[in-house]
């Protein structure tokens, strides 16, 4: 270290903090001392990261580095470790606050991430969800049931073509009718002339059947063009946004949310966002991701791969997500869970069953599989009114 360093930080003596502690949770793939040697490398590394022996007392080696809290063997050959940080640490941005909790440890071997607790005075510079699930009903009218919403797919049809789809699934009875996330603006379905033709499609239908289907184009794409998108796509029709934070970041996300011109629901899409939640001994855990952090980040609704479909999703999984995405935050919304990814008409009453009537049923491509796609979305809606 250099002499200039040094005297920088033995000289520093004005270290004021208010004392509120943010609270994280670990999952440690290893016990005993592997694992003491461990939290005590998150405490510094999350914080400080500079050697400990080489901190000057007090200032900085308390209240700015983290604190282990509690450890727990848990006696599959893990640990449950919580450690506490100062709230000062995390500053004022959710991508700071996204650093401390699993900033360089993601890089890590062996370290989950299983859940976080942020005091009231951090909460409440998180705006989170515009609308949340009372939001969204009110925006749609619809009360007393489970919302229902389809894509628009597969990639290759031309705009006109995604747009009478867009139409036939309105009429059908859809609440809620997205882009597939890998619609973005390619040359054979250019973005403006899709959301024109899709909006167009959407408002027909709702004029015909006196609905309030909404319409969410995807606007993920280049950070330079993502806010002239969405004000494009709001020119043109589109009454919602679709994003997928895995490929935008996570504060692209909060500011569309929290930006007044925006005042549409937006539905985040778990693109690139697996292998945050697919390994057992790392990452971050179902819960902490998409009923947490999204929820933070400002998504009303959170699509997710529903257990027993084409992906890894358990039960267990999807329980824990959804109990975060209603879980007291502050004055934060509760956003809407989106299962999806292989979702039938044939296991509706049971998705219904599992997830109760506040979720927002997606099916894609098995609609489809019926010959006259308004009549599937139709059985969609009486399956909800049968059950």
């Amino acid at each position: 270290m250099s002499a200039a360093a040094r005297f920088l930080l033995t000289s520093r003596r004005d270290v004021v903090l208010s004392g509120e502690r943010l609270v994280a949770e670990y999952r440690l793939a290893c016990t005993g001392a592997e694992a003491r040697a461990l939290a005590e490398a998150i405490c510094v590394e999350q914080t400080v990261e500079f050697p400990r022996d080489l901190l000057p007392p007090g200032d900085l080696a308390g209240p700015i580095v983290g604190a282990v809290e509690s450890m727990r063997d848990v006696g599959d050959g893990s640990t449950h470790l919580r450690v506490s940080f100062a709230a000062e640490v995390a500053g004022n941005s959710l991508s700071q606050l996204l650093n401390v909790l699993f900033g360089n440890i993601s890089i890590l071997p062996g370290i989950k991430l299983l859940d976080f607790e942020l005091p009231a005075s951090m909460l409440s510079r998180f705006r989170g969800p515009r609308l949340g699930r009372a939001g969204l009903r009110e925006r749609t009218g619809v009360f007393g049931r489970p919302l229902l919403c389809s894509a628009l797919k597969p990639m290759g049809l031309s705009a006109k073509d995604l747009g009478q789809l867009a139409y036939e699934l309105a009429l059908g009875g859809m609440d809620l009718i997205k882009d597939d996330h890998g619609l973005e603006d390619q040359a054979f379905c250019r973005f403006e002339e899709r959301v024109e033709a899709a909006a167009e499609g959407v408002a027909r239908a709702n004029d015909e059947r006196g609905g309030r289907c909404l319409y969410l184009p995807n606007v993920s794409g280049e950070a330079r063009t993502c806010l002239e998108r969405v004000q494009r796509a709001l020119s043109l029709g589109a009454t919602g946004l679709l994003v997928s934070p895995g490929l935008t970041g996570f504060d692209t996300l909060r500011q569309l949310a929290e930006e007044p011109a925006f005042d549409v629901p937006i539905v985040a899409h778990p693109a690139l966002l697996g292998s945050f939640v697919v390994h057992r001994d790392g990452g971050i855990a179902h819960g902490a991701l998409f009923g947490k952090i999204l929820r933070l980040a400002g998504a009303d609704a959170v699509i997710f791969p529903t257990y027993g479909g084409r992906f890894s999703f358990s039960e267990a999984n999807c329980r824990a997500l959804v109990e975060a995405t209603s879980e007291k935050m502050g004055e934060v919304a509760p956003s809407f869970p989106v299962p999806a990814g292989g979702m039938t008409l044939e296991r509706v009453p049971e998705m219904v069953e599992f997830y109760g009537e506040d979720v927002l049923l997606l099916i894609g491509g098995a609609l489809h599989r019926r010959t006259n796609l308004a009549s599937a979305c139709r059985e969609f809606r009486s399956l909800m009114e049968c059950h």
